[in-house]
């Protein structure tokens, strides 16, 4: 395959047998946005026309996503990326998640959860319990530090202006405000969030939370970010909104701290990549869970997926059974590096990818298989990507995790904790076992491919588990069937569940069940039902998709948008 094919020369095909539409790419030469709020691309784009950076049009656009997408992300979650620096010709790694209260032990940890749930053997999705620091605003000033250009007063203008004066909501983030209301309600009265005063207060109009259409303002947010822009970094992790949060947590009963927030830092790491059919697919390694496509994809490799069909039966068992195999090494060895020794070298070999592939039966779906010896889950996300002028490209991911987080809003600073702590495992001698200090299990994976040397595309597929396998599609589709970056976003998905849970509170032991998107054909669905496959036809959770190709001959942005959400590609 040439990578003409990434800039449409196959528009037209026909996948699966049956006519296919899609919209086209979005094309710019001076810079390129991809967010999934329209209003928030804008805001990137605005930044780059003013002599931004591709890193300042990304933390920009961030801050917008925090506002106007509070379901997905904000500055109480963590945050990944991925940058192509032009100057140096080569990917730099950024890992901004945060970390495990360092006065809270293991012991201590299970006592409290003996005393409030009954049980010791996983941590509550929501409430205090589940809080790490948030790495978010950590990885705004890193990034910037590095490769910004613009103030970062000027940076963050945009979305403090549009806390004050207010946006209008879009129809998707407008559908899970409302169903976010009654789950946080029903979980307060069952004593798992502490209390959500804050959020009615910050979240709720009138009583209600605003649906589609109507405009929304966020005075609180609005003061916060102004505070940060005056007083930079330190003032988020060792200033006076770090006095409101640790206060905050005192008269909740919740474990972080003041000294919590001083100890975090945002750490620059290589990202790791394997070659996938003469395509450097690249990933950051754990304690995020981007490996997993690079497992999947190594096995893969192995096969004829172009002779096999998009979405055929043969394909989509393959992909699956695949999956299984790369989700029970990351149940087993995925964790914080900084804690134990991950294995990644003998992961990412082809040698052990041939060891796995050997597993899989062409005709039965596995019902459960182990991990290797190489001596995750729903979750709510955003992504974007931003390219320049100058050729420099940053694929971003930043969440709250599950839903909009933990429930918990800190007194009058506008926005919502991250409840990331809930993948911490609680099996003494799990490499992802709760510490203090520690960084949990991460589902929210970047991404990028490159070619001999050359970058090519800058994109991500957010949605908890579904981001590996999300991933793994993507790259098939464009290397393996041509598709350019908007077709292979709008080609119908699978998402298996059911695997093995970094937690190890659930282990696959059924096969789990296979979720196919509306418009598979019913022949692939019988046929795959006939293999042993548990299939469940259904609209989510399919991720959202955001993507950014360079031509390499032309230099042209061609820019991405997924069709499942409210987002939107702007180029110029």
């Amino acid at each position: 395959m040439t990578d003409h094919a990434l800039r449409g020369d196959n528009r037209g095909d026909r996948i699966n047998g049956a006519p296919w539409a899609t919209r086209s790419p979005v094309l710019g030469v001076q810079g390129m946005a991809a967010t999934s709020v329209p209003l928030a691309s804008q805001v990137a784009v605005d930044i780059l026309k003013a002599g931004g950076s591709a890193a300042d049009a990304a933390i920009a656009a961030n801050a917008a996503l925090g506002l106007m997408e509070p379901t997905g992300n904000g500055i109480g979650g963590d945050l990944f990326a991925i940058v192509w620096d032009p100057r140096t010709g080569r990917l730099h790694g950024l890992n901004a998640s945060g970390r495990a209260p360092r006065g809270q032990t293991l012991a201590a940890l299970k006592a409290t959860l003996m005393e409030r749930t009954g049980q010791d053997d996983d941590i509550p999705d929501w409430g205090s319990l589940s809080i790490t620091v948030p790495g978010a605003v950590d990885g705004w000033f890193t990034l910037h530090g590095r490769f910004g250009r613009l103030p970062m007063a000027k940076v963050l203008a945009p979305a403090i202006a549009y806390a004050r004066d207010g946006f209008p909501v879009n129809q998707l983030i407008g559908y899970y405000l409302g169903r976010s209301k009654g789950l946080f309600e029903r979980l307060h009265g069952e004593g798992v969030i502490e209390e959500i005063d804050n959020y009615r207060a910050t979240y709720l109009v009138d009583g209600n939370p605003p649906a589609e259409g109507q405009i929304f303002r966020n005075p609180d947010l609005a003061s916060t970010l102004q505070a940060i822009a005056d007083g930079g970094r330190g003032a988020f992790y060792d200033g006076p909104l770090t006095d409101v949060m640790d206060a905050y947590f005192q008269r909740i009963g919740g474990p972080l701290r003041k000294s919590d927030f001083a100890a975090q830092r945002a750490n620059w790491i290589d990202p790791v990549s394997v070659s996938y059919r003469g395509y450097n697919v690249w990933e950051l390694p754990p304690n995020g869970q981007g490996i997993a496509a690079l497992q999947m994809l190594n096995i893969l490799e192995g096969y004829d997926l172009a002779a096999m069909g998009h979405n055929s039966a043969d394909y989509l068992h393959l992909m699956t059974e695949a999956k299984k195999l790369a989700f029970e090494d990351r149940a087993r060895f995925y964790a914080d590096p900084d804690f134990y020794d991950v294995p990644l070298a003998r992961l990412l070999s082809k040698d052990y990818a041939a060891e796995r592939r050997a597993l899989i039966d062409m005709t039965r779906a596995a019902t459960e298989v182990d991990h290797g010896d190489p001596q995750l889950l729903e979750g709510d996300t955003i992504y974007l990507t931003v390219a320049d002028k100058d050729g420099m490209m940053v694929s971003l991911i930043q969440s709250n995790y599950r839903g909009m987080g933990s429930g918990l809003v800190p007194d009058g600073l506008g926005f919502m904790f991250q409840d990331r702590g809930a993948q911490f495992a609680l099996e003494d001698g799990h490499p992802n076992v709760y510490a203090p200090g520690k960084r949990p299990f991460h589902t929210i994976i970047p991404a990028f491919i490159t070619r001999d040397g050359q970058p090519l595309v800058s994109f991500g597929l957010m949605g908890g588990a579904m981001q590996p396998q999300g991933h793994a599609q993507i790259v098939s589709a464009i290397v393996d069937f041509g598709l350019n970056v908007q077709e292979a976003g709008d080609a119908a998905r699978f998402h298996h569940t059911g695997s093995t849970s970094p937690t190890w509170v659930g282990r696959m032991t059924d096969g789990g069940t296979l979720e196919l998107e509306s418009g598979m054909r019913a022949d692939v669905v019988a046929d795959l039902e006939r293999r042993g496959h548990r299939i469940n036809i259904t609209k989510g959770p399919f991720g959202g998709y955001q993507a950014i190709y360079r031509d390499p001959e032309t230099g042209v942005y061609w820019g991405a948008s997924e069709m499942r959400k409210d987002g939107m590609a702007i180029g110029y």
